[in-house]
């Protein structure tokens, strides 16, 4: 008879199993460094304190994670509401655009503190409205979201290219971006709440986009667990014919959904336009829209676990680039070796050793073992 499965406490379902695939993704990691010849315990250290071992590192950790938290809660709402939202790439391509609209306008005008405001609402809407194709044709014609969103990521790019060639690139300059924004749409950074722990920064751009990131996951959360929005979410995610049993409207829950997740998705933008590079160029995003896919697995689709699966992949990003240049046998292509187990241990093969750690809980349990207790008394 085969050994009975145990439901996993909250603990070990939220932190053991991703910490053990994470352990195992570094494991195999390891032999590949091996295989190029390095010691994979020392580029361990290097990859670790070129994240954590120094203040401009922490802030630039914490700088790509800021983006990966805004991308990873965009993948997060969509897959509650069971959804696949692989388009926040073109979403935040297209909220750079608003966001460059705004800037533009205002930032010889208004201070950064009222630009700010303005370009997250023009960020947020243009990311839902971007979204918002698709999840119609999901809606109303069946069209798979993944394929659509797909799609609307190389649009996006193209949209991009045009606006950025067309009109908003300076009249004299030959290069595919926007003039440099004023102080009015530069956001006042972050490295002296690091600084205040006796840390030197000599120059890093994590920002003020980060309390906004973590101000999107605690509302995130309230969202999807506290509001009856959030539980029609889950209950469509759940199974789309009891939430069409209980009367819960299947085109108003996924056009609202993506909707939302267009918008954190939008949001994301913010970080390297008006937070570090100030100005809106091709390929500002860097494939951070797909990143999220793998935060928002890793961190289980809960705003905690994104916050912290996000602060992880930066510092495989601002590790990584260390390790490269301390290792030069290490190259950036091996980082993103580095990068891809994780995606596949922390995500597809995010289920492999669940049942045996179920197999554990289920034999340590004690109904397992009074039922033991009692055979053994039969015999």
């Amino acid at each position: 008879m085969s050994t009975p499965y145990a439901k996993l406490p909250a603990w070990a379902d939220y932190g053991l199993i991703p910490v053990i695939n994470l352990a195992v993704a570094f494991v195999v990691a390891g032999f590949v460094v091996l295989l190029v010849g390095e010691n994979p315990f020392r580029a361990a250290v290097v990859l670790v304190e070129g994240a954590f071992g120094r203040g401009q590192g922490i802030a630039f950790t914490l700088f790509y994670a800021t983006t990966f938290i805004f991308s990873g809660l965009s993948v997060a709402v969509a897959a509650h509401c069971g959804l696949f939202n692989i388009g926040g790439e073109g979403q935040g391509y297209i909220a750079g655009l608003g966001i460059g609209i705004i800037c533009l306008a205002f930032d010889s005008v208004l201070p950064w503190w009222l630009t700010f405001p303005l370009a997250i609402v023009a960020a947020a809407a243009m990311g839902a409205l971007w979204a918002l194709i698709p999840a119609y044709l999901q809606a109303k014609r069946g069209s798979h979201i993944v394929i659509t969103t797909i799609m609307f990521n190389f649009i996006a790019a193209s949209v991009m290219v045009y606006a950025l060639v067309g009109f908003l690139k300076p009249a004299i300059s030959m290069a595919p971006q926007t003039r440099t924004f004023l102080d009015g749409a530069q956001l006042p950074k972050l490295n002296w709440v690091i600084e205040l722990f006796g840390a030197k920064i000599r120059s890093a751009p994590f920002n003020i986009s980060f309390l906004l990131a973590l101000a999107m996951a605690f509302l995130v959360w309230v969202l999807i667990w506290r509001t009856r929005l959030g539980y029609e979410m889950r209950t469509y995610g759940h199974s789309s014919k009891a939430a069409r049993y209980a009367g819960i409207s299947e085109t108003r829950i996924i056009i609202i959904a993506m909707m939302i997740s267009g918008a954190l998705a939008g949001m994301m933008a913010l970080n390297p336009t008006m937070g570090d590079q100030h100005n809106v160029a091709l390929e500002f995003v860097s494939g951070a829209g797909f990143v999220g896919i793998a935060v928002a697995l890793m961190g289980r689709l809960h705003p905690v676990g994104i916050v912290l699966a996000a602060i992880l992949f930066g510092m495989l990003y601002q590790g990584g680039a260390e390790l490269a240049f301390e290792m030069p046998a290490i190259s950036r292509d091996m980082i993103v070796i580095i990068q891809g187990l994780v995606i596949l241990f922390a995500g597809a093969l995010e289920h492999m050793f669940r049942p045996y750690v179920q197999a554990l809980f289920a034999s340590l349990s004690p109904k397992s073992v009074g039922i033991e207790a009692i055979k053994g008394k039969g015999a």
